[in-house]
């Protein structure tokens, strides 16, 4: 899966005095999906800008939409959500995911 983010501060966007709590969310989601086995890649347009235009699907979508389809989201060559973070919900949904999977691998 492969997050291209807004432009922050830092590769997570939860720094500072005061971090964004979707962000905060959204980092615990990544994080556990990572326990399940999924390959997960973040992309900063401050830090990486070649992956965003690199990549046909977000160039894409950067083209049609603009900078407001960030952050998107994708799967594959399928877009998971623009715009927004998608909730762990949505994520086990699209990926194919057991909700009650423990730490130890996906299925």
């Amino acid at each position: 899966m492969s997050v291209f983010d807004k432009p922050m501060c830092c590769s997570s966007g939860v720094c500072g005095p005061e971090p964004d709590e979707e962000l905060m969310r959204f980092s615990a989601d990544l994080e556990w999906l990572r326990k399940q086995g999924i390959t997960v890649r973040r992309f900063n347009p401050a830090q990486e800008p070649g992956a965003f235009t690199g990549d046909p699907v977000v160039r894409r979508a950067l083209q049609e939409r603009g900078a407001g389809c960030l952050p998107l989201v994708v799967w594959g060559k399928d877009v998971i959500t623009a715009g927004a973070f998608p909730d762990r919900n949505e994520l086990v949904r699209v990926l194919g995911l057991s909700p009650l999977v423990n730490a130890g691998g996906a299925r």
